[in-house]
Protein backbone atom coordinates (compact mmCIF):
# COMPACT_ATOMS: atom_id res chain seq x y z
CA UNK A 1 0.00 0.00 0.00
CA UNK A 2 1.19 3.75 -0.10
CA UNK A 3 3.91 4.93 1.91
CA UNK A 4 5.78 7.50 3.33
CA UNK A 5 8.52 8.81 4.92
CA UNK A 6 8.22 12.02 7.20
CA UNK A 7 10.99 13.46 9.57
CA UNK A 8 10.17 15.24 13.27
CA UNK A 9 12.85 16.51 15.65
CA UNK A 10 12.37 15.90 19.08
CA UNK A 11 12.22 19.23 21.23
CA UNK A 12 12.64 20.06 24.58
CA UNK A 13 9.52 20.79 25.68
CA UNK A 14 8.52 16.94 24.12
CA UNK A 15 10.21 15.43 26.90
CA UNK A 16 10.22 14.70 30.85
CA UNK A 17 13.16 15.34 32.95
CA UNK A 18 15.53 12.60 32.00
CA UNK A 19 15.27 13.81 28.15
CA UNK A 20 12.45 11.20 27.36
CA UNK A 21 10.00 12.26 25.19
CA UNK A 22 6.31 11.34 27.31
CA UNK A 23 4.53 9.15 25.67
CA UNK A 24 1.51 11.20 25.26
CA UNK A 25 3.54 12.82 22.75
CA UNK A 26 3.52 10.41 19.95
CA UNK A 27 0.24 10.90 18.96
CA UNK A 28 1.00 13.94 17.87
CA UNK A 29 3.86 12.44 16.04
CA UNK A 30 1.84 10.28 13.72
CA UNK A 31 -0.45 13.36 13.24
CA UNK A 32 2.19 15.17 11.56
CA UNK A 33 3.22 11.69 9.38
CA UNK A 34 -0.22 11.29 8.89
CA UNK A 35 -1.02 14.99 7.26
CA UNK A 36 2.51 15.02 5.43
CA UNK A 37 1.32 11.28 3.88
CA UNK A 38 -2.26 13.18 2.74
CA UNK A 39 -0.03 16.15 1.45
CA UNK A 40 2.52 14.08 -0.83
CA UNK A 41 -0.75 12.37 -2.44
CA UNK A 42 -1.99 16.38 -3.16
CA UNK A 43 -4.83 16.34 -0.45
CA UNK A 44 -5.21 19.21 1.95
CA UNK A 45 -6.25 18.20 5.05
CA UNK A 46 -7.83 21.91 5.26
CA UNK A 47 -9.59 21.40 1.90
CA UNK A 48 -11.14 18.55 3.21
CA UNK A 49 -12.21 19.75 6.55
CA UNK A 50 -13.66 22.78 4.61
CA UNK A 51 -15.55 20.39 1.99
CA UNK A 52 -17.26 18.86 4.78
CA UNK A 53 -15.40 16.00 5.52
CA UNK A 54 -13.67 15.47 9.63
CA UNK A 55 -11.48 12.47 9.88
CA UNK A 56 -11.27 11.57 13.94
CA UNK A 57 -8.97 9.15 15.50
CA UNK A 58 -11.16 6.04 16.26
CA UNK A 59 -8.13 3.89 17.84
CA UNK A 60 -4.76 4.27 18.50
CA UNK A 61 -2.00 2.15 19.67
CA UNK A 62 1.93 2.11 20.46
CA UNK A 63 4.92 -0.31 21.33
CA UNK A 64 7.38 1.84 22.81
CA UNK A 65 10.51 -0.61 22.00
CA UNK A 66 13.29 2.45 22.82
CA UNK A 67 13.10 5.78 24.11
CA UNK A 68 13.46 8.82 21.76
CA UNK A 69 15.35 11.48 23.22
CA UNK A 70 15.84 15.23 23.15
CA UNK A 71 17.29 16.69 20.10
CA UNK A 72 16.90 13.11 18.14
CA UNK A 73 15.87 13.38 14.25
CA UNK A 74 13.42 10.68 14.00
CA UNK A 75 12.30 9.07 10.92
CA UNK A 76 8.23 8.32 10.76
CA UNK A 77 7.16 5.49 8.15
CA UNK A 78 3.81 5.89 7.35
CA UNK A 79 1.63 3.10 5.25
CA UNK A 80 -2.03 2.82 4.51
CA UNK A 81 -3.00 -0.68 5.47
CA UNK A 82 -5.72 -1.32 3.41
CA UNK A 83 -8.20 0.50 0.97
CA UNK A 84 -10.18 3.06 2.81
CA UNK A 85 -13.89 2.89 3.69
CA UNK A 86 -15.78 4.67 6.29
CA UNK A 87 -12.52 4.12 8.16
CA UNK A 88 -8.78 4.53 7.14
CA UNK A 89 -5.71 2.63 8.60
CA UNK A 90 -2.20 3.20 8.65
CA UNK A 91 0.85 1.77 10.33
CA UNK A 92 4.10 3.22 11.54
CA UNK A 93 7.02 2.52 11.94
CA UNK A 94 9.57 5.55 13.96
CA UNK A 95 13.56 4.90 13.92
CA UNK A 96 16.04 6.99 15.90
CA UNK A 97 18.93 8.75 14.11
CA UNK A 98 20.90 5.18 14.31
CA UNK A 99 17.94 3.83 11.96
CA UNK A 100 17.07 1.97 15.04
CA UNK A 101 13.18 1.14 15.31
CA UNK A 102 12.07 2.76 18.95
CA UNK A 103 8.42 2.94 17.97
CA UNK A 104 5.53 1.04 15.96
CA UNK A 105 1.77 2.22 15.88
CA UNK A 106 -0.97 2.25 14.05
CA UNK A 107 -4.56 4.22 13.80
CA UNK A 108 -7.52 3.97 12.76
CA UNK A 109 -9.43 7.05 11.64
CA UNK A 110 -13.23 7.48 10.47
CA UNK A 111 -14.66 9.71 7.92
CA UNK A 112 -17.54 12.26 8.95
CA UNK A 113 -19.73 14.35 7.73
CA UNK A 114 -18.88 18.06 9.77
CA UNK A 115 -22.80 18.35 10.04
CA UNK A 116 -24.28 15.41 11.10
CA UNK A 117 -21.13 14.14 12.74
CA UNK A 118 -22.01 10.68 10.90
CA UNK A 119 -19.65 8.35 9.38
CA UNK A 120 -19.69 8.87 5.57
CA UNK A 121 -17.27 6.48 3.08
CA UNK A 122 -13.96 7.68 1.97
CA UNK A 123 -14.21 10.71 -0.63
CA UNK A 124 -13.76 9.82 -4.31
CA UNK A 125 -11.46 12.26 -5.08
CA UNK A 126 -9.06 10.69 -2.39
CA UNK A 127 -9.99 7.06 -3.85
CA UNK A 128 -9.00 8.42 -6.79
CA UNK A 129 -5.58 10.05 -5.23
CA UNK A 130 -4.87 6.65 -3.76
CA UNK A 131 -5.06 4.87 -7.23
CA UNK A 132 -8.84 2.90 -6.31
Amino acid sequence: MKSHTSHVKVRYAETDQMGVVHHGNYAQYLEIARIDWLETLGISYKKMEGNGIMLPVYELNCKFLVPATFDENLKIETRLKEKPGVKISFDYSIFNEQEKLITTASTVLVFMDAKTKKPVRCPAFILEKLGF
